[in-house]
């Protein structure tokens, strides 16, 4: 028996099948535009880290635009592997994010809003130290810095500890060169941040995601290895980090800042780097998740407000942030245990003797955060809103 099909129906679905091969054909294209061995995007990329290595170098304008106009381009593909670079390996991701470009450089590029307010599950604390010189201050007002004529450059050592991996739940600290760039694209406002570790990580930790990672708890143990099953002798380090961040303003109203980050990670052990893309790209959504959350919450408090409580927590006596910091690790050690992410003969009630008083207000922080964007916190609602407003 012969079945007859209406034409009309045949070339609605010759259509569609071109349609997919074309999208399937520019998907493809797209990512070997960026991952293939001779695209410029990563070489651009990876001048500007040299840049970063470099206070004496040139900035290398061609590469800044190939950056910029790359993160700009409409793409329907926002992640992308990148080629292995110094033996590390690389991706790409890209979100955007309903907010002011100032106030973005507000919240996340501000000495007395700790990183880890922007970035709660990717950051546990972090230590700017601008290199000598004025210029090299990070900017208390960047609204002053507009209009800009010629590009702002800023240097520093930054430390940086962060949360437990989603993978391996290790942890880690280490520094940075960092490197700023602020300037105008074609009338729109844009941010080039540059990192490039040094020396290697301290060795890697237990620690633990207690219940949901947007819950923002995590474990500490402050002992080598990982608690994750035959993993407990490892002693793991990253060797190498280097990215490029661009942030440049979008949208018809210049309302939404895009990022898009390409990052390099050689991370393992006994020398031997176990970083895929995946790990990476998987990283950058977990911090952009977080990042948008924050930033397009109706709940945030303004930026000056954020700075008043960190103040208020700064001008508290040593006696009391240290007070206040062990019942915040005992409530996670607690946590931790309830949820059987550790034994109770791993508990260690001490808080390691350097801890600095920066790190403890910055955890502190947090908390304070938490409760001001209705999530619960770890310490008592009460106690910590009478710290900021004693």
């Amino acid at each position: 028996m012969k079945i007859k099909v209406p034409l009309k129906f045949l070339r609605t679905l010759l259509t569609t099948a071109i349609l997919f091969a074309i999208t399937f054909a520019t998907q493809s294209a797209f990512a070997l535009y960026v991952s293939g061995p001779s695209s410029p995007v990563p070489a651009a990329a990876m001048k500007l880290v040299g840049f970063c290595e470099d206070p004496k170098g040139k900035l290398d304008e061609d590469a800044v635009n190939v950056l910029v106009n790359y993160v700009l381009e409409n793409k329907s593909v926002k992640e992308v592997d990148l080629p292995k670079i110094r033996e590390a390996t690389g991706a790409y991701y890209e979100f955007d994010t309903r907010v002011s470009f100032v106030n973005f450089l507000k919240y996340s590029y501000n000495q007395q809003i700790p990183s880890a307010l922007t970035s709660p599950s990717s950051i546990r604390y972090s230590t700017w130290n601008g290199l000598p010189g004025k210029s090299q201050k990070m900017p208390a007002n960047w609204e002053a810095l507009f209009p800009i004529s010629k590009p702002v450059i800023i240097r520093g050592i930054q430390r940086d500890a962060i949360t437990p991996d989603l993978t391996t739940g290790v942890y880690y600290e280490y520094e940075l060169q960092r490197t700023f760039i602020l300037f105008n694209h074609k009338g729109k406002k844009v941010l080039i941040t540059i990192s490039k570790q040094i020396d290697r990580s301290n060795v890697g930790k237990k620690g633990a995601i207690i219940g949901s990672d947007d819950d923002w708890n995590y474990y500490y143990s402050d002992e080598p290895g990982s608690l994750k099953k035959g993993l407990g002798w490892v002693k793991a380090y990253i060797y190498d980090l280097f990215s490029v961040g661009v942030y440049v303003e979008t949208g018809a109203s210049s309302s939404v800042v895009r990022s898009g980050v390409f990052q390099w990670i050689r991370a393992g052990w006994s020398g031997v780097n176990f970083v895929q893309s995946g790990h990476i790209i998987k990283g950058m959504k977990r911090y952009g998740r977080n990042f948008k959350e924050i930033l397009e919450s109706p709940g945030l408090p303004r930026a000056d407000q954020i700075v008043a409580a960190y103040q208020k927590f700064y001008a508290l006596p040593n006696s009391d942030i240290r007070l206040h910091y062990t019942a915040l690790q005992q409530a996670q050690r607690a946590l931790a245990i309830q949820s059987g992410q550790i034994k109770t003969q791993l508990k260690n009630e001490n808080i390691p003797d350097n801890v600095s008083r920066g790190q403890m207000i910055e955890e502190l922080m947090l908390e304070y955060l938490k409760i001001v964007m209705g999530k619960n916190s770890l310490l008592e609602k009460k106690q910590v809103l009478a710290l900021i407003n004693s």
